[in-house]
C-alpha cells in the first residue's frame, strides 16, 4: 500500500516537472544574481534638528568647509552670496562679487574656474534651462546637466544623494537643488575653488571642484534649516564623511555577499539536480523499468 501511496505521488510529480524544474531554476538565478542592498549605512540618519543646532552649522558643516556664514543682517559683517534669485535679467551675486574682490573681478569674470561638469567659460543657456532658470542667461552649466532634481541627486554617484535617509519633504528637498544649482551654475562658485593651479603637483588632495568657504547669507541658511527641521541626514552631518562611511561599508557587505552568493549557489545547484534526478526516478517507473524494482527472483518468490 505504502508503494502505491507513492507512486501516485510520483505519477502527480511528473505531470509538474516542467513548471517545478523551471521554477526551480528561476529561483536559483533570481537568488544568485539579485544584490544585497547596503542598509547598514542607514543606522546613522538623524534628524536634522538632532545633527545641527541652526542654519549656520547646517551651511559649514554640511560641505567640510565649503562655505562660511554671514549674518545679511548686520551691514558691517560684510556682503555674502545668496543660493537662490527670481530675476534672471539681475544676478544679485554680481554685486556682491563686485563688493568682495572689486569691479575689475566681476567685470572680467570669464571663466568658471571649477572643473567637473562645469563650463569653461560662463554663457546663456537655452529654453531647457528649467531647473536652475535663475542662472539662465549667464550660467557655468549646462542646461542637461541639470535638468531636474533627481538628476541633481544622482549626480555624484552612489553615497552622495541627499536623501540617502529618505524621501525628503518637497521643502526641504528644494534647499538642496537651489545649493545643487549655485555649485553648478554660479559663474562667481569659482573664485572660492579650494586649491589654485599652482598646487596641483604639490599637493596631496589636490582637485579642481572642491569649494573653500565661500560667503553664503545667513537668512538662506537659517531658512534651509527651518525647511529641514523634522527630515533626516546621515552621520554628523558632513556629505564627505557620509560618503566614506558608505564605502567602507559597502565593501563590508561585498564580502559578505559572496559568501552567502556562493552558499545559495550550491544549494541551489544541489536542488536542480535532486529535481532531475526525482523526473528521472518518475519516468522510469511509469515506462515500467523503475531503477531499483526488486530482484527478479524475489519478485516471482
Amino acid at each position: 500500500s505504502h508503494r502505491i501511496i507513492l507512486l501516485c505521488v510520483l505519477d502527480r510529480a511528473l505531470d509538474l516537472k516542467m513548471k517545478f524544474a523551471s521554477s526551480t531554476l528561476l529561483a536559483v538565478v533570481a537568488a544568485t544574481l539579485t544584490p544585497t542592498a547596503v542598509v547598514a549605512w542607514e543606522e546613522t540618519c538623524t534628524q536634522f534638528k538632532e545633527i545641527y543646532a541652526d542654519g549656520t552649522e547646517l551651511c559649514e558643516k554640511m560641505w567640510a568647509d565649503s562655505f562660511v556664514v554671514v549674518d545679511d543682517s548686520n551691514s558691517s559683517a560684510g556682503a555674502a552670496y545668496t543660493m537662490w534669485f527670481f530675476d534672471m535679467m539681475a544676478n544679485p551675486n554680481e554685486d556682491v562679487t563686485r563688493a568682495l574682490h572689486g569691479n575689475d573681478v566681476a567685470d572680467n569674470l570669464d571663466q568658471c574656474h571649477l572643473n567637473y561638469f562645469h563650463k569653461e567659460t560662463p554663457s546663456p543657456e537655452d529654453e531647457a534651462m528649467t531647473e536652475c532658470h535663475p542662472w539662465k542667461q549667464k550660467s557655468c552649466c549646462n542646461s542637461q546637466t541639470v535638468p531636474s532634481p533627481q538628476a541633481l541627486n544622482e549626480a555624484y554617484g552612489e553615497g552622495y544623494q541627499w536623501d540617502r535617509c529618505g524621501p525628503m519633504t518637497q521643502a526641504c528637498q528644494r534647499f538642496f537643488v537651489m545649493e545643487a544649482c549655485l555649485y553648478e551654475c554660479e559663474p562667481a562658485a569659482g573664485l572660492y575653488r579650494k586649491y589654485n593651479d599652482s598646487q596641483k603637483d604639490v599637493h596631496p588632495d589636490y582637485n579642481e571642484w572642491q569649494l573653500h568657504k565661500m560667503p553664503i547669507q545667513k537668512s538662506f541658511c537659517d531658512s534651509w534649516y527651518t525647511a529641514c527641521y523634522n527630515d533626516y541626514f546621515c552621520g554628523k552631518g558632513d556629505f564627505f564623511e557620509c560618503k566614506a562611511f558608505y564605502e567602507e561599508q559597502k565593501d563590508d557587505d561585498d564580502d559578505k555577499n559572496v559568501g552567502l552568493i556562493v552558499g545559495v549557489s550550491v544549494a541551489g545547484v544541489v536542488a536542480v539536480i535532486g529535481c532531475l534526478c526525482a523526473i528521472y526516478l518518475i519516468s522510469k517507473e511509469r515506462s515500467g523499468k523503475p531503477v531499483f524494482a526488486p530482484p527478479e527472483q524475489a519478485v516471482s518468490t
